[in-house]
């Protein structure tokens, strides 16, 4: 099956190394960055989509993160 994740967090370092953590999983990127400013929080927030193809039946308890 195959799995999606839509990683975000604001526009610091610790978005990219929350990236990195999902490459070294063997999650692949999918699709352009995205950027865009949160008015409430008043912040640059980022995000980027990964897949991942695993074995298994996907259900909706299926833990994306610990994939």
């Amino acid at each position: 099956m195959k799995l999606y994740r839509f990683l975000s967090e604001e526009d610091t370092s610790t978005f990219c190394h929350k990236v990195t953590e999902a490459l070294n999983k063997g999650w692949e990127l999918y699709g352009s960055p995205t950027q865009t400013f949160d008015h409430a929080a008043g912040l640059m927030r980022c995000g980027q989509a990964v897949v991942k193809e695993v074995s298994g039946t996907y259900t909706p308890d299926t833990k994306l993160g610990a994939q």
